[in-house]
């Protein structure tokens, strides 16, 4: 894990790659994705201008005594990415360092960690100070899982624009709260 979290990087630079790939997107992909870095990066700046940390949980935190890692692999364009990454960098935010892995740059990372096969992000990975993975978190909440299993179970019922949109003003309301709190579970 050593080696993934020196190719890791900050939180600033996944900002800034974000925005050098919505401005000049450097392959098809990138072009093609470039409505979702778009909302990506308006997601992670609400997020950041809403979230401010729960008392209750930065307690919780001090409590555990946890003096490891965070490392997150993500992509800006991803939708629960843009409401959980920012929450998670502002809550350990002088605490713990947390680094992020862009998925798509290696994919040997993210496939440690598939979540029912599938390369879905944000994951995140709790590292001791020794780079041992302690346990590894994601994509969504319990709550975002739920709302993607009422879709699965019936999606002429409920559609993807209504699980979307429920997801999105979950995340807007919730603020990050509980993807902090089923994370400091784990810790």
């Amino acid at each position: 894990m050593e080696n993934y979290w020196e190719k890791a990087i900050s939180f600033e630079e996944y900002l800034e790659i974000g925005k050098q790939r919505l401005a000049n997107p450097a392959n098809q992909q990138e072009a093609d994705y470039k409505q979702y870095y778009e909302l990506g990066l308006q997601r992670i700046d609400r997020t950041l201008k809403k979230y401010i940390p729960d008392e209750e949980q930065l307690k919780e935190l001090a409590s555990k005594n946890f003096d490891g890692k965070i490392l997150i692999i993500s992509e800006v364009w991803c939708g629960d990415a843009s409401a959980t990454v920012p929450a998670l960098v502002k809550f350990f935010e002088g605490r713990n360092e947390v680094r992020i892995f862009l998925r798509d740059s290696d994919k040997s990372l993210i496939n440690q960690f598939l979540t029912n096969g599938t390369e879905s992000i944000p994951k995140v990975i709790i590292l001791d100070k020794d780079f041992q993975v302690k346990n590894s978190w994601g994509p969504r909440p319990k709550f975002g899982t739920e709302l993607l299993m009422k879709y699965k179970a019936n999606p002429e019922v409920y559609t993807k624009d209504h699980f979307y949109n429920d997801l999105q003003v979950y995340y807007a309301k919730n603020r990050g709260k509980d993807a902090v709190q089923e994370i400091l579970e784990l810790l």
